[in-house]
């Protein structure tokens, strides 16, 4: 799988009469390395025709667009070059489960002398697919359980079921994904879920049962995805020992919000990066299109990594968001943000910094949060070019506040407050990358700046997820 094959063409030199070459006039001579490259590179060819074999549901019209390509190539090298995107490009439809491509000269009546055939040998996959694994989410785990029906209508739609169990939230939701033919990252999803989650830190419990649209397309440098979501929530209490805030805030509302985000992405990988940058802005309007909640969210977020001396890396964070309910309504505490914990402001408890009642933590309508980060190899590199590159030593700074705002004060007042009881800590650890999934981080934690009613973690800390400060 992966190779692209040349029939009935030496390598090097290029042999036959359809290339123009005879074989006998090339005895007893010794071409280098150079000659033999320049003939593959410069030697005009014409791609005649282009086959696709082994389909069977999926359309042809719509896989004309990942190999048009193939047809404007002009040498042999070009031909390959180009074979090898248009196959990435098929892979990448998630219909097939194996591609091979085969590159031979052209026969038949309208053979060109320099006439070539290229020819994609795909293997669909199944009607009907299982899948069971395991997901780590932001210190939480999952099972989870699907049933998908790829390439459903012959056009590289996916139906997929789901179900996740997991330490803190059950879900299982239905979905439907189209894709634009050509332009696969221009695509169109549909939702329909349940989601049972529980928050200890809040003594809360929320079951959200929902559809949801999503329209995710690119533009220049930039990824964008409008979204729609209409949400039936139901909150309660997860002990009997909750607060009496959190009581109530119990009961049934209905959500629905229009939401944007744009993201540049140039790192080199999303949860070890050594190289690139990262910008990732949201924007959530409830309540204009009817339900309980009417807010307008704004949340963004801020990473840059580049190479440092001996192999190590240097990285820093910035995340920042404010929620401003509208029409006088006093905002969710399904909807508000949360921080703390070993994957954002280190040292404290899982979403245990802000505003609380009775040990609850309520979340806030403002916060930021920054990180400084330095990762190296291991001492002395055991296991290096394999094991032992998946870990990482880490030294980081991290530092942040949340807290309510009043809006009628003014911004002064605004970064004024959020200026004011910064939590900071400092810290060593080992990062381990789990593939391009996620990662697992056990830190040495020192914890700064607490205030009163802070849930601290002194001392060692385990954390593990995608989405890290």
């Amino acid at each position: 799988m992966g190779t692209v094959h040349a029939r009935s063409l030496d390598p090097l030199p290029m042999q036959g009469r359809d290339l123009g070459v005879n074989h006998d006039d090339m005895e007893g001579m010794e071409p280098e390395q150079d000659t033999k490259q320049e003939i593959l590179e410069n030697r005009n060819v014409v791609v005649q025709h282009v086959n696709i074999e082994g389909l069977g549901r999926t359309k042809e019209d719509y896989l004309g667009y990942e190999i048009a390509d193939v047809f404007d190539a002009k040498s042999l090298i070009d031909v390959m070059k180009r074979s090898h995107d248009a196959r990435m490009k098929l892979l990448r439809l998630g219909i097939f489960k194996e591609v091979e491509v085969l590159i031979d000269v052209s026969e038949g009546a309208d053979a060109l002398p320099n006439g070539l055939d290229v020819t994609f040998e795909v293997t669909e996959l199944k009607r009907l697919t299982g899948s069971y694994n395991t997901m780590v989410g932001n210190n939480e785990g999952s099972m989870v359980l699907g049933l998908k029906l790829p390439n459903a209508l012959g056009r590289g739609e996916k139906a997929t079921f789901q179900f996740s169990y997991g330490t803190k939230e059950t879900s299982y939701g239905l979905s439907f994904f189209k894709p634009q033919p050509g332009h696969f990252e221009r695509n169109f999803t549909l939702n329909l879920y349940k989601v049972t989650g529980q928050f200890p830190w809040s003594s809360l419990k929320e079951t959200d049962r929902g559809v949801s649209t999503e329209l995710n397309f690119p533009l220049w440098m930039t990824t964008h995805t409008l979204k729609w979501e209409g949400v039936w929530r139901e909150l309660g209490c997860l002990a009997r020992s909750a607060s009496f805030a959190v009581r109530e805030e119990s009961g049934h509302s209905l959500k629905s919000s229009l939401s944007h985000t744009m993201a540049i992405d140039t790192r080199n990988s999303a949860i070890l990066p050594r190289r690139g940058a990262l910008l990732r802005l949201n924007q959530e309007l409830a309540g204009y299109t009817g339900g309980d909640a009417s807010f307008l969210k704004e949340d963004l977020e801020l990473q840059l990594n580049r190479p440092f001396l001996f192999g190590s890396v240097l990285s820093a964070s910035l995340w920042g968001g404010m929620l401003m309910p509208i029409g006088g309504k006093p905002s969710s505490i399904a909807d508000r943000f949360y921080l703390g914990g070993p994957t954002s402001v280190r040292g404290f408890g899982m979403y245990s910094i802000g505003p609380q009642s009775e040990g609850d933590y309520l979340g806030g309508e403002a916060y930021w949060a920054g990180g400084l980060h330095l990762y190296t190899p291991l001492p002395f590199r055991p296991g290096r070019g394999g094991f032992g590159d998946l870990f990482r030593t880490h030294f980081f700074l991290n530092a942040g506040n949340l807290c309510n705002l009043n809006y009628g004060e003014g911004p002064r007042a605004h970064l004024q407050k959020l200026a004011e009881c910064i939590r900071w800590s400092y810290g060593a650890g080992i990062v381990l990358r789990l593939g391009n999934i996620a990662r697992l981080e056990l830190n040495y934690c020192i914890p700064m700046g607490v205030q009163n009613g802070d849930r601290i973690c002194d001392g060692v800390q385990f954390g593990a997820g995608i989405r890290f400060l």
